[in-house]
């Protein structure tokens, strides 16, 4: 599999020249009409790098969003891949979209390659990014699924150094937020790592439908032995932060963006770290949906976000890691603490990035999903 380390992510960024942050005119594809976006809820507010690109191109944004892969995915087929010009899915559902030709691949003579991080372009090859020689997706951001926690609850703890293990402490009841979707990975690299249940890091899940199972299932029984130290479930961004915000949550297996934004916005008391065995990262990407109807709008678009000054705002607005180049040399102070307090270290360089998912996969986590959720 391969990995990002902190120089591939810095490295080409460091030498980029910095771009204008207005789109000049003459670069864009379309300077009229508009153009269908389908994101992630966090991704994108109406009145920032949206309401740029409008004003400088007079191409109009038509934004709806989506709090999950399997939404975005099941809305696209429903649709026959018609009704989105962009869409932004993680790399490694690529495979769901390419068995039923809702993507189209993306023209290179229209996108301006050279403006994406070069180590994250070409690796994204390996992770999902291309399918019979063409590639589909193009990395938008990447960020991690790590711990979030209460300092004042543990006390001491920091990045690098947490475990996973510390959310299945008996003195915390019901206090422990997780989804049922990623869970299992996370419990799986705890369980190898202290040698109760060898999986290869986790890799074992993805080997052969017998190795998924056994995994899934000792993962699963770890899991509901300790039931009660599970305050909330989640699946989407809004879902994570209410279940420390509401639901009394004070550690928990989350994004990056809620521990973060929680830090930033409620209470310095949260903090947000890799658990000493790896967190889980993950690559979201641009697409352009089969049945695209604006297409030179949607290239319009997709250039003006790789921009480093607007890969930058969109980093500091959510939280998530832009994969423009020449973005991080634009981030706020604040945005540039968080990422240097949450991957210390060579804790980047210890990340499990998601492969690419297979139907025995996607199966068998379906089913252990329910079994956990009904458990």
């Amino acid at each position: 599999m391969s990995r990002f380390s902190r120089r591939d992510l810095m490295k080409a960024s460091a030498f980029a020249l910095a771009a204008p942050v207005v789109l000049r005119a003459h670069d864009a594809l379309a300077t009229s009409g508009s153009v269908d976006v389908y994101a992630w809820g966090d991704y994108f507010d109406k009145n920032t790098v949206l309401a740029d690109f409008t004003n400088a191109t007079g191409v109009k944004v038509n934004l709806s969003t989506y709090g999950s892969n399997e939404e975005a995915e099941n809305k696209l087929r429903a649709a026959g891949g018609k009704g989105f010009d962009l869409l932004f899915p993680s790399v490694d559902t690529g495979p769901n979209y390419y068995k039923d030709n809702l993507l189209q691949p993306i023209d290179e003579k229209k996108f301006k390659v050279d403006q994406v991080i070069p180590s994250i372009y070409r690796n994204s090859l390996t992770l999902g990014a291309a399918y019979r020689g063409k590639r589909y997706l193009v990395p938008f951001d990447w960020g991690t699924e790590g711990v979030t926690w209460d300092s004042t609850k543990f006390p001491g703890k920091k990045s690098g150094e947490i475990s996973y293990g510390d959310m299945w402490m008996p003195a915390n009841p019901k206090q422990t937020a997780i989804r049922q979707k990623s869970v299992f990975n996370g419990v799986a690299l705890y369980l190898d790592a202290n040698g109760t249940l060898p999986s290869n890091r986790g890799l074992d899940l993805y080997k052969s439908e017998a190795d998924s199972r056994r995994v899934f299932e000792g993962c699963l029984k770890f899991i509901v032995e300790h039931k009660g130290d599970i305050g909330a479930f989640w699946n989407n961004a809004t879902e994570a932060t209410a279940a420390f915000t509401d639901a009394g949550c004070t550690i928990g297996q989350t994004w990056d963006t809620t521990g973060i934004l929680l830090h930033r916005n409620v209470d310095k008391k949260w903090s947000y770290g890799m658990p000493k065995e790896g967190g889980l990262a993950w690559t979201d990407t641009l697409a352009m949906p089969a049945g695209a109807a604006n297409v030179e709008q949607a290239y319009a678009l997709a250039n003006f976000l790789y921009q480093p000054e607007i890969g930058a705002k969109f980093s500091n607005t959510t939280g998530y890691n832009s994969c423009a180049k020449g973005s991080s040399e634009f981030l706020s102070d604040e945005a540039r603490s968080a990422f240097e307090a949450a991957y210390p270290g060579d804790t980047i360089d210890n990340l499990f990035w998601w492969p690419m998912q297979t139907d025995f996969y996607a199966k068998l986590r379906g089913e252990y999903v329910e079994k956990l959720t009904n458990a």
